[in-house]
């Protein structure tokens, strides 16, 4: 048969591959680090994976991390791009997007030059980068940006709220205008910043300063608030975005109806809306600082309209929102530290792929091919990276996460490789584990045993993922 003459660099055989017209017995050949062939035939190469029992799902893409970042109110998060990508990869992922962050009074550009010196010695996985604009000024929206994108960073995440980085109506809609000249995509961090003002200055002139209160000052309605202006927004320009980090119902709502409308609005959410909840946060000593987040977690009885938005396609994204502070960070100021001291954010990188595959897969909740599609392929098409990454295709780069469907597992802090000192997950049980991890045809973890080596993950040139577009109102 055609193809099984040549001898390749790396087969894998015997496994059920997750190909995108559905999940196949094939057999797969790589060469120079690409797809080169998937056949039913036999195949060989210098390697052999022997997949039998296993699914061969495409390398996770996990969009929405955070890693080796800027310093924030004087401290750094844990992971730099070492520990964070190799975390990553031990979960499964083969495709990383952090953030580069602007903040007020900073150079755009220079902080993405800064970015990638962070990330060129450390990363052992491909890596692209969003940019947080946070000082929208003429120098950047008229040099700056369009010089970036067209090196291929083709995503913008803007905040509707924290100090430094919130942006105004004006600024906002400004934004939304360049990205529909600029084909690109925008996501929005949305919650109603006036609102968590006000709540955390009444809260606090009333002494109320324990861990409950962090919900209290995060509330869903100004979550939705801010999507539904999002929403509008980019309904008057015309153009996509993309909301981060739905954490409730009347965000899924929203997001609902406005695709229905036929709206390019498109939704993401994360572990810890779906496994955590305030019940998490509201605990009697500190340790609820662990799960402390913005938006944070919802009551339980949120979760089962966030699995409707996710089964019926209104959440098109599944990523982790890594952001790892070490819970000694996060309870510096002792056992009284008021809730709005505690920095937002939790670790996730490397139990994102197990946590929702075992939610979704021993029980059929979704496909295999849909449990691919929100957690890789989507997340790779609206980012600029399909069909280079997200898919196992001819030409792709051979990026394979090995499952084991029926290995269980316990998560511990311990056995992760990120350098955070928790795991808001410790003790949950997992059914479906990720035995392999092979990028662009190297296997850089098997079996617990990581084989990679810092500094081998590639700079990823994002395409722009929609269609450029004149200004409607010029």
């Amino acid at each position: 048969m055609p193809g099984t003459e040549e001898i390749f660099d790396l087969a894998i055989t015997d496994g059920t591959v997750v190909l995108p017209e559905g999940p196949a017995r094939v057999n797969i050949g790589v060469q120079g680090g690409r797809i080169a062939w998937i056949g039913a035939a036999a195949v060989k190469a210098r390697k052999t994976v022997d997949a039998a029992a296993r699914y061969v799902l495409p390398g996770g893409v996990d969009s929405h991390c955070h890693m080796d970042q800027q310093p924030w109110e004087g401290r750094s998060t844990a992971d730099d791009f070492r520990s964070g990508t190799l975390s990553a990869l031990c979960g499964g992922n083969t495709t990383v997007v952090p953030f580069a962050m602007q903040m007020r009074g900073q150079s755009l550009r220079a902080i993405v030059e800064d970015y990638h010196e962070r990330a060129r010695p450390k990363a052992h996985i491909d890596y692209g980068f969003h940019l947080i604009v946070g000082d929208p000024t003429p120098r950047v929206l008229a040099e700056e940006l369009p010089a970036l994108i067209e090196q291929g960073c083709t995503s913008i995440k803007l905040y509707l709220t924290y100090e430094g980085l919130k942006l105004d109506d004006y600024e906002i809609l400004t934004i939304l205008s360049l990205a529909r000249r600029e084909g690109v995509m925008i996501m929005v961090h949305a919650e109603n910043d006036a609102c968590i003002r006000w709540l955390t200055d009444r809260l606090l002139e009333s002494r109320r300063t324990a861990l409950r209160y962090h919900m209290t000052a995060h509330p869903a309605i100004g979550e939705r608030e801010a999507a539904y202006r999002a929403i509008s927004f980019a309904e008057l320009i015309e153009t996509p975005i993309l909301i981060v980090h739905v954490s409730s119902a009347g965000v899924v709502e929203e997001v609902r109806r406005a695709q229905a409308r036929g709206l390019p609005i498109y939704a993401e959410t994360c572990p810890q809306y779906l496994f955590l909840s305030s019940e998490d946060i509201d605990t009697a000593d500190m340790s609820g600082a662990k799960c402390v987040c913005t938006p944070p977690p919802r009551e339980r009885s949120n979760q089962p309209e966030m699995w409707r938005g996710i089964l019926d396609g209104t959440l098109a994204v599944f990523s982790s929102d890594h952001s790892p502070w070490n819970y000694a960070d996060k309870i510096a100021g002792g056992p009284d530290t008021p809730f709005h001291k505690i920095p937002n954010g939790i670790p996730g990188i490397e139990t994102r792929l197990p946590l929702f595959f075992s939610a979704t897969q021993p029980s059929g909740r979704l496909t295999l091919n849909q449990f691919v599609d929100i957690t890789t392929t989507t997340p790779a098409r609206l980012y600029g990276l399909y069909p280079k990454k997200g898919v196992i295709a001819i030409g792709s780069d051979a990026d394979f996460a090995i499952w084991d469907p029926q290995r269980t597992v316990t998560l511990r802090n311990e056995m992760l490789h990120h350098a955070v000192d928790h795991t808001p997950y410790e003790g949950m049980q997992v059914r479906g584990w990720p035995v392999m991890t092979i990028s662009r045809g190297d296997i850089v973890c098997d079996d617990g045993q990581v084989t990679s080596q810092a500094g081998r993950g590639r700079l990823l040139r994002c395409e722009r993922p929609f269609e450029r577009k004149s200004d409607p109102y010029q």
